[in-house]
């Protein structure tokens, strides 16, 4: 998948080669509806970095994690793209958006300009920047790209992925420092009992309360062919614990399209 960028008069690109330090590794930017969270339906415009500490196995930005393609941009060049909207909202997404230095420094002149920021992370990295909603996804078990579920087919990544998923501190300080969606992908009810306890350990380690309004259960599915064997199940299971549900609204509107 190209790079997209449908950002009108905007386009300043470097290759790898010309990538300087505070240049960002850009796989997609381009204005939509938030598809999924507490905020789903706001027209928004996505800054989608390439790049990823993780490899969950159902990833629906495959061309960020198991096969990152970008071209880096600078963060004027990003912020002049964003000022090319009409939107007041920003999401900056992945891939893992903060194992990038240069999201801070966007963060940071996205606050200066008066943007609503979210930033979709999967919880294992914390900023030093303002951010106006953690949208945190940590990771659970059945993301875990074993054998049988390896896109790569190789099995390098599920070690990996499995001792890298969770991160309690972290997951504590972002709850403590930010406005915090705690947003699971499920697949079945079996990933309930796992969502259970990290929440019981999340709230005994950190000092901010954790609501349940807090915790969205999403279903998982990158097509909408996938997203209708799922989202009964789950639909299901956020009456029965207590907790949202979240859509993903641009799955149900575009499918797989990029850019959406």
């Amino acid at each position: 998948m190209p790079v997209a960028n449908d950002a009108p008069g905007v386009d300043i690109q470097r290759t790898d080669d010309e990538a300087g330090t505070g240049d960002l590794p850009i796989n997609e930017l381009f204005q939509s509806l938030q598809g999924e969270g507490r905020l789903a339906g706001v027209p928004s415009v996505f800054v989608r970095t390439s790049g990823c500490n993780l490899r969950c196995w159902f990833c629906d930005s495959y061309h960020t994690s198991w096969e990152p393609t970008h071209d880096w941009f600078g963060v004027d060049d990003v912020l002049a793209a964003i000022e090319e909207y009409d939107a007041a909202h920003v999401v900056l997404t992945g891939g893992e958006p903060l194992v990038h230095d240069a999201s801070a420094d966007l963060l940071e002149r996205l606050a200066d300009r008066g943007y609503h920021t979210t930033v979709e992370t999967n919880g294992t990295v914390v900023p030093d920047a303002p951010v106006d909603l953690a949208s945190v996804s940590p990771k659970l078990a059945s993301s875990t790209p074993t054998a049988e579920r390896d896109p790569a087919g190789d099995g390098e990544w599920a070690d990996r992925h499995e001792d890298r998923r969770l991160d309690i501190g972290a997951l504590a300080e972002l709850v403590e420092t930010y406005e915090t969606q705690l947003k699971f992908v499920v697949t079945g009810r079996e990933d309930m009992a796992e969502i259970e306890r990290l929440l019981d350990r999340l709230r005994d380690a950190a000092s901010a309360r954790v609501r349940d309004d807090d915790v969205l259960l999403m279903p998982e599915g990158r097509t909408r062919a996938e997203l209708n064997e799922t989202r009964g199940t789950v639909a299901d299971l956020a009456l029965e614990y207590g907790y949202r549900y979240t859509p993903r609204l641009h799955v149900d509107l575009w499918n797989d399209a990029p850019g959406t």
